[in-house]
């Protein structure tokens, strides 16, 4: 997971990531906040229309933060609190500024206005295990994965725009990140116990097909994941305490180490959208990189 075209980005991927090779201080990792602002839970981060950073669990589940201020010198308060039954991971935001929340304990896709912070049920997920991390497609058609952490297995949604939802995959691995492409043609899902990455092919009306593995890991798990402007994915790597950076064509480019290693998702924002924000669980705080390439989504037009 507004009056902005979050998918837009200024320069062809060549000239922006000649630009930015010899940018000092790309990959170098330093906290946004201090420790233990976020609770354990914390997940979910996503940069709205506002170019504020949100995620939840602000001090403790149930709730959502919002953290302003320069990357490496982030300020966090109280945004919302969820109606009571509802726990919030994945955030993504719509053309329009509304905040969609995966609410993994009322099986639901909340939509949350921005501007009244009036919370309601946008879809709710009949069957589901705990709806995880959603994304969000060009379109504005919603994907969300739904592990069932008990017998390491999953399941995967899609969201249309009216609400309406369809399981589209059971007897997945543990499906926990979820991505589209910056042109919405493929679609990623990963499976965190089984390290797997999978790729699909998205057709016109969302619906998937083309299944194939784009890439394993040997070790670790994997969280939360968003792709940049170039294609490439930001894996957060659950375990490792890194981000991994795989190509389109499944390719290891590189591997950011972090100070914590829990890292639970990863967003992009900033004033040029190269700032990468990664949400820790063990340290309950967010930690920032520059990345050569801006994010398909980073809040600016």
């Amino acid at each position: 997971m507004p009056g902005f075209a979050p998918f837009a980005f200024a320069l062809p991927c060549a000239l922006l990531l000649a630009a930015c090779a010899s940018t000092p201080g790309t990959h170098s990792v330093r906290d946004h906040i201090g420790d233990g602002v976020f609770s354990a839970g914390i997940e979910g981060p996503a940069t709205g229309p506002d170019g504020a950073l949100y995620a939840v669990s602000f001090g403790r589940d149930g709730t959502i933060g919002k953290v302003t201020g320069l990357p490496g010198a982030g300020k966090a308060e109280l945004f919302v609190t969820l109606p009571e039954g509802s726990t919030g991971n994945g955030i993504r935001f719509g053309r329009d500024g509304t905040m969609y929340v995966a609410d993994y304990t009322g099986h639901n896709i909340l939509a949350i206005n921005t501007a009244t912070r009036a919370v309601r049920v946008f879809a709710h997920l009949p069957d589901a295990h705990q709806p995880n991390d959603i994304a969000i497609a060009p379109n504005g058609t919603l994907y969300a994965s739904d592990p069932d952490w008990k017998n390491a297995s999953g399941q995967l949604w899609r969201i249309a725009t009216d609400g309406s939802v369809t399981l589209l995959e059971t007897g997945m691995g543990t499906t926990n990140g979820v991505e589209v492409s910056p042109d919405g043609k493929r679609l990623y899902v990963n499976e965190s116990v089984q390290r797997k990455v999978w790729a699909y092919d998205i057709a016109a009306d969302g619906s998937v097909s083309g299944k194939r593995l784009l890439i394993q890991f040997p070790d670790h798990g994997m969280d939360g994941m968003r792709t940049d402007a170039c294609g490439d994915l930001h894996i957060a790597r659950y375990g490792a305490g890194n981000v991994a950076v795989v190509s389109p064509d499944g390719k290891l480019l590189r591997e950011v180490p972090l100070k914590g290693s829990k890292p639970t998702n990863v967003a992009f924002g900033g004033s040029d959208g190269r700032s990468v924000f990664v949400t820790l669980q063990d340290r309950g705080t967010i930690e920032t990189f520059r990345a050569p390439c801006r994010g398909r989504e980073t809040g600016q037009p």
